[in-house]
């Protein structure tokens, strides 16, 4: 049995967060282990109010988690919600455990849900890190070529970038995977015309799923851009 540990909100109107993650996980026949940091009030159209766990207890969720066997083989970090459940996270997660960070800024049916600068040690500890393009200028906070922002966070001792495509234009949607070596990679695909929530959420999923399965980080993010793409064909 293959398991990841999954970090993140719930959502009431199941299109996102924790409950998305249990659906790609289990689309990819993978065990997922839920660490709750916040429960949101959303529908599809507006989050209406979130309601935050207290970092210990995040944390105590965590090593709960890691403690069960048997341990699971990567992590996937989504909604965090302050910088104080960040610094929880950083200190549980041992140290060897691949970790996938999409950081969730803000929620796709509005609202806030993470300032940029509470990530903190999170994004050095990552082994990946998935902004969409929105994510990443705020995250670095400038402008230009993406090839310049992603080398922003990189030389903030990111270990790897992948810049999602996804609110991009055109008929290809691509993917760019950065890493601390100069290296960069490119993941296509056409571009549906269906738009879905927590895309987000299942990709950095998928790539949980697949470093936990032994794959490379290139072949981890290969094949989960083709599961999400399978998933919104269905």
């Amino acid at each position: 049995m293959t398991v990841i540990l999954a970090i993140g909100g719930t959502d009431s109107s199941g299109g996102a967060g924790l409950t998305r993650d249990t659906a790609m996980a289990a689309d990819l026949d993978i065990t997922l282990r839920p660490v709750v940091t916040a429960v949101t009030v959303q529908t599809d159209e507006a989050v209406l109010s979130v309601h935050p766990c207290a970092p210990q207890a995040v944390a105590d969720q965590a090593s709960a988690a890691l403690a069960t066997p048997p341990a699971p083989g990567a992590a996937k970090i989504g909604m965090l919600g302050s910088a104080a459940v960040a610094e929880a996270v950083a200190a549980t997660l041992p140290a060897g455990l691949p970790v996938v960070l999409d950081p969730v800024l803000k929620a796709t049916s509005g609202g806030t849900l993470m300032d940029a600068d509470g990530f903190g040690a999170l994004l050095r500890r990552a082994a990946l890190v998935t902004p969409n393009l929105a994510e990443l200028e705020v995250l670095t906070g400038i402008g230009g070529p993406v090839e310049a922002q992603a080398a922003a966070l990189l030389a903030q001792g990111v270990q790897a970038v992948l810049v999602k495509g996804g609110h991009g234009t055109g008929t290809r949607s691509t993917d760019l995977l950065f890493t601390a070596d100069g290296a960069v990679t490119r993941f296509s695909a056409p571009r549906l015309a269906v738009s879905k929530r927590g895309t987000g959420c299942s990709l950095a999923t998928a790539i949980a799923c697949q470093l936990a399965k032994g794959a490379s980080l290139a072949e981890a993010c290969r094949g989960a851009k083709d599961a999400v793409h399978r998933w919104l064909r269905r």
